[in-house]
């Protein structure tokens, strides 16, 4: 026993000491060395730009530094390589961090992770992948995560709606996926959603179909309530729904032979019951409603390797966008869910709150910046109030006005004067 305890001791320490598997690591602090290891593809010669940059606001100028998209209304297309693996029996862990400084309206923001195979200087759209994830917005409608795996030659699509954030701050997405089948997806290292493989994504056909050889009864009776047949209308229900209005009277200068024969106006029939109904009884032969009974499905079969991909071997941003500005960082790839949450808080972690504060600070100098400009643009509109000395020259006028009255007030009274001479 004592040398098995020697033997089995150690090794557990080994496992748990064991380092993280980390397949990249693409934090972009060796400045423009990053060309060397990011490939831009030739299918088309249209593609847009990335530059590095850490944006117009951010926590560290260095640190914050990633790969942005520099041009509006294009497509993107670059790539990068690691050393091929396979995610059997491993955990599989992809996380970086995405900022959409623009207040983007319509763009991706997510990565894909291709096979080893990948002809980098010939990615594009249609090029097969293993894995999609990360956030796509366009418009209101469109603000979520995709997470699409790629399955027996179908991309599928998560059957749960996972929105994304859409402010202008840099923010941490994360995907997981265990070797149980099961999934999660963090974002800002938080989890917003998890599940099962087999239960949130269309990879098998359903475990249980309805089955064909069933009917339903013809005696099977699902109306819970029926007329009582006891129940009879009353003689005097058939009223009609509108009568002659009894009050009216035909006007005196009414001409039969030029109006026609006179009518008198329908009114609502004060005694109409509408259309009768008899009541409504529990239905004795009721029995519920039929459910078709179902089968286990001959086309099912399970598929416990649903996580597993034989083969990665590069990650792309191949992605569309209406206007520039994303900036992608801290890509990492390992099969440790402690180590990347580690370097999230260790990255990310570290200036999201110098990036946010730096913002407001723009922000609130952008403010005063308006009111001041607003404060000199009234100052400079010329007075609607009369400048000094108009009220001078009015008095004038008003006096030689008077004057001119005056004057002709005394022709006028000498006028007779003149006429008696």
């Amino acid at each position: 026993m004592a040398r098995i305890a020697l033997f089995v001791l150690p090794l557990l320490a080994a496992l748990c000491l064991a380092e993280p598997s980390v397949y990249l690591q693409e934090e972009f602090g060796d400045g423009d060395a990053w060309k060397e290891r990011w490939i831009q593809s030739k299918h088309s010669s249209d593609y847009g730009e990335f530059k590095l940059s850490a944006g117009k606001f951010y926590g560290d100028a260095e640190k914050d530094k990633g790969l942005q998209t520099s041009q509006d209304a294009k497509f993107y297309a670059h790539s990068t390589g690691f050393p091929a693996f396979s995610s059997k029996d491993k955990t599989l862990v992809v996380q970086f961090s995405v900022k959409h400084e623009q207040n983007i309206d319509c763009g991706g923001g997510y990565v894909k992770l291709f096979p080893s195979t990948l002809e980098q200087t010939d990615m594009h759209g249609e090029s097969e992948y293993n894995i999609m994830f990360g956030p796509d917005i366009c418009g209101p409608p469109t603000k979520k995560v995709h997470v699409i795996f790629h399955y027996k030659g179908k991309n599928l699509q998560i059957n749960k709606d996972i929105r994304c954030k859409d402010d202008v701050y840099s923010h941490l997405y994360t995907l997981i996926v265990r070797p149980d089948n099961t999934y999660e997806v963090k974002i800002d290292n938080s989890k917003v959603e998890s599940g099962n493989l087999e239960d949130d994504w269309d990879f098998l056909p359903a475990k249980k179909i309805k089955d064909p050889e069933a009917k339903k009864p013809d005696d099977w009776d699902e109306r819970p309530k029926i007329d009582d047949p006891e129940d009879k209308k009353p003689e005097d229900w058939e009223k009609p729904e509108h009568i002659p209005d009894p009050d009216a009277v035909k006007p005196e200068d009414w001409d039969e032979e030029m109006d026609g024969e006179w009518e008198p106006p329908v009114i609502t029939n004060p005694e109409y019951k509408g259309e009768w109904k008899p009541r409504q009884v529990d239905n004795p032969d009721y029995k519920g409603k039929w459910v078709h009974p179902e089968i286990d499905n001959p086309e099912y079969i399970p598929d416990p390797t649903l996580y597993s991909y034989e083969d990665f071997g590069a990650l792309g941003l191949d992605l569309w966008q209406v206007k520039s500005g994303t900036i992608f960082d801290n890509f990492l790839i390992t099969d440790d869910e402690k180590f990347a949450e580690e370097q999230a808080a260790n990255t990310w972690g570290v200036t999201k709150e110098g990036e946010k504060k730096m913002k407001e600070q723009q922000d609130e100098e952008e403010r005063k910046k308006q009111e001041e400009e607003e404060k000199k643009r009234k100052e400079q509109e010329p007075s609607e109030e009369p400048a000094e000395g108009d009220d001078d020259e009015d008095d004038d006028e008003d006096d030689d006005e008077d004057k001119e009255k005056e004057e002709e007030d005394e022709e006028e009274s000498e006028a007779p004067q003149k006429d008696e001479l």
